[in-house]
């Protein structure tokens, strides 16, 4: 096994982003609307890469101070519980079949355990980075969250809602944090490797999603990394060279259900979005990907839409607002049918009555399928395929998808009902385009997300739908069984990667 120290971390510039540099985030606080820069901790741009290169993050499984509520930072007192091993052995199997080159693993024991009982029987090697250790929190570590509350009062406090700004004992954890992700990665893409895994944890783990993407500290616990969850980072060259195009793929596929019962980082959640995409239609081919919508589902698409009604049914279903073309109506109605039935599936002890809803501003399929003079053909399988339309074209999905955003935080709104869940069913692009609203990104960011056919995504509102969402998984697809897309899956034209 290898090992990396920490090397000397040096003070860091702030790199504007990309064309935006700057956009609105939503405060906690009130419904007050602040300007915040967009802006990337880094001190250069990432390394460029000579081909694309996939990178499967991993957060350790449950640990003994997760369990007892104890803060761990980057202490190495816990270890995995019997449900820690058993988590990470679920992943394991739902990564058996999938090719790595290399396994970085941070070195604190919850983690590599995990990443060992992952690995198994690879003979490929394993590489502990110090950097990819969890987050420092100094006076904190090992104190149950009452102690830390009791002890230290404000500072507590401010680590709960302002945790960007949060300093202890003359440090700022979270600044310190996205510094260190920003390097982890300059050794992960320096390796010759095509498929990489990474385990480490929760707060590392959302550091290295956000930094890949471009998102600044104040983003810190609005990505979840539930334990043993999976996020998945594209990597693809530029034909001109330099900083390579970076999509994420996939956020915190979990062994177990995405839509159980629990909290957000921390925080319970009376109100949910969960976004569905329409499996296959009868004319889909993988160059087009999901862009009919308005044509019915194929057998394949029948059998995602049944896959996903399933797995909904562990919750209370509101309502089902859809897209009103086709594939869309037809998967609205599968879920429909499936709560309704609930009782009579021992899901629930009375029958449930689901409303049903079309919304036009749902529909960007008519958009998608305007002439493109960007591209000949677009292929939804590819990362940042959105990137391939023209701006006329992603511009209009983008408003459209706006004024559709402000209508789902106005269902939510409704105060008549304690706890309300929101299924929302439509195009692959309509999804990223609504999870950059919940973000307060620009369109500019459309390229930087993936969803598949039949996927779901889920966004919880912790403090209510007039503050900031928190994603809870983004292209969930192990529902789908034999059907889901294997997570390191060539989706570039190579039979090898």
């Amino acid at each position: 096994m290898i090992s990396i120290t920490a090397p000397l971390i040096l003070p860091y510039r702030l790199l504007p982003l990309n064309r935006n540099p700057s956009f609105l985030i939503r405060s906690s606080s009130s419904l007050q609307e602040r300007e915040l820069s967009s802006e990337l901790y880094a001190s250069a741009p990432f390394p460029p890469i000579s081909a694309a290169k996939r990178v499967v993050l991993v957060r350790h499984g449950q640990s003994t101070w997760n369990e007892e509520g104890r803060i761990q930072g980057s202490s190495d007192f816990s270890v995995l519980t019997k449900k820690g091993e058993a988590q990470a052995e679920t992943s394991r199997q739902m990564l058996i079949d999938d090719s790595f080159d290399v396994c970085f693993s941070s070195p604190l024991i919850r983690s590599k355990r995990t990443a060992e009982i992952i690995w198994g029987p690879r003979e490929k090697e394993m590489i502990t980075d110090s950097d990819l250790r969890e987050i420092d929190l100094y006076s904190f570590q090992g104190l149950l969250k009452h102690e830390g509350k009791a002890k230290y009062g404000a500072a507590f406090r401010q680590w709960q809602v302002d945790a960007a700004n949060f300093n202890i004992d003359g440090h700022y954890p979270v600044r310190e944090l996205w510094a260190r992700a920003r390097s982890c990665w300059n050794n992960i893409l320096a390796h010759e490797s095509r498929s990489v895994l990474v385990v480490a944890h929760n707060a590392v783990n959302q550091a290295l999603v956000a930094t890949a993407i471009g998102l600044g500290t104040e983003y810190f616990r609005i990505l979840l990394q539930s334990n043993c969850g999976v996020s998945v980072l594209d990597f693809t060259p530029r034909p001109e060279g330099g900083s390579p195009f970076i999509c994420l793929n996939r956020l915190n596929q979990t062994p177990n259900s995405p839509i159980a019962t629990g909290s957000s980082g921390g925080r319970k959640s009376s109100r949910r979005l969960v976004l569905v995409c329409y499996g296959a239609t009868q004319s889909n081919t993988e160059a087009s990907g999901a862009t009919y919508g308005d044509l019915p589902l194929n057998m394949l698409g029948i059998i995602q839409s049944q896959k996903t009604a399933e797995l909904l049914l562990d919750l209370k279903v509101h309502s089902i607002i859809s897209s009103p073309k086709k594939a869309c109506s037809e998967t609205s109605l599968a879920i429909s049918r499936v709560q309704e039935a609930a009782d009579c599936l021992g899901a629930d002890c009375v029958p449930r009555y689901v409303e049903m809803k079309q919304m036009e501003h749902l529909d960007v399929e008519s958009v998608l399928q305007q002439p493109n003079r960007d591209a000949t053909e677009v292929s939804a399988l590819e990362p940042g395929w959105l990137n391939g339309y023209e701006d006329r074209i992603t511009s209009e999905v983008w408003h459209q998808s706006e004024k559709a955003w402000q209508s789902l935080l106005s269902e939510l709104s409704d105060e008549s009902e304690p706890e309300k869940i929101l299924v929302v069913v439509g195009h692959p692009a309509l999804h990223i385009a609504l999870m950059g609203h919940c973000l307060n990104l620009t369109k500019e960011w459309m390229g930087s997300f993936h969803v598949d056919a039949g996927s779901i995504s889920v966004v919880d509102f912790p403090d209510g739908p007039t503050s900031r969402g928190v994603i809870r998984c983004i292209n969930y697809t192990a529902h789908l069984g034999r059907w889901s897309i294997p997570i390191t899956r060539s989706i570039i034209d190579d039979d090898e990667f």
